[in-house]
């Protein structure tokens, strides 16, 4: 099984940040992969970062496909480009907020996520309504540390334990959703002070996408997640005609 780790932006020591973690968890007879985007921003912190974060992830999944790539972790917690990927794709694509919001509602009965910048926090709301029953989401918090932050500040583990605690308290939720991937190797030490689940959604949606390929499921290509319509591109996206 070959399962690809893509980071929709194109910072490697990220990259090489998720991919420790999603290969602590792949298991035995995977070979897992984690690939950089090849143009984007350097974070994706807006609507904007994440719109232009798109084109490099559909090509690294397009790579993917000349390859026989099995499945693919979206590894941005906005899952851009998610259902585009889908439709490119002939395995499942599983993006990190869908894997870990759907694993928060396993393990308790509401979740509280814990984000970067405050101006995500709308997207993580959305993404819940989308993701998770009526309800389970109670709320969305920001440490505000930028997502390229996340490794150089030295009290990072403390601001967020602290913002946490803080979200199960207000919140009255049971469980923790890092939401962002940059903060992955956060999780056990977080988990150990809170003493509740904390999920991360790198390594959650690792083991949904090597789940769903042993259970033999590949994203459906009748309706909406078919191949993209033939037709041309104009201007900078003229190469994902062949896409």
């Amino acid at each position: 099984m070959h399962i690809r780790v893509v980071n929709p932006n194109t910072t490697e020591s990220m990259t090489a940040l998720i991919e420790a973690s999603a290969r602590a968890v792949a298991g035995p007879g995977v070979t897992l992969d984690a690939v950089t985007s090849v143009m984007g921003p350097a974070s994706i912190e807006s609507h904007y970062d994440e719109a232009l974060a798109v084109p490099g992830l559909l090509a690294a999944v397009a790579d993917g496909e000349r390859e026989g790539v099995d499945g693919y972790v979206v590894a941005c917690f906005g899952d851009p480009g998610l259902d585009a990927a889908r439709e490119l794709a002939s395995g499942p694509v599983v993006g990190i907020a869908e894997a870990a919001m759907h694993a928060a509602t396993l393990v308790g009965r509401a979740f509280s996520v814990v984000t970067t910048l405050d101006r995500t926090r709308g997207r993580a709301h959305d993404l819940a309504t989308r993701y998770a029953p009526a309800g389970a989401c109670r709320g969305v918090h920001a440490c505000d540390i930028p997502v390229l932050d996340l490794g150089s500040d030295p009290a990072v583990v403390k601001r967020v334990v602290d913002l946490a605690r803080a979200a199960l308290d207000r919140d009255g939720s049971d469980v923790i959703v890092l939401g962002c991937a940059g903060m992955t190797d956060l999780c056990a030490a977080a988990q150990a002070e809170l003493g509740v689940p904390v999920v991360d959604g790198v390594t959650a949606a690792t083991l949904l996408v090597r789940s769903l390929v042993t259970l033999g499921l590949r994203t459906s290509k009748t309706g909406e997640y078919a191949r993209p319509l033939t037709k041309a591109y104009g201007g900078m996206l003229v190469d994902f005609e062949v896409l």
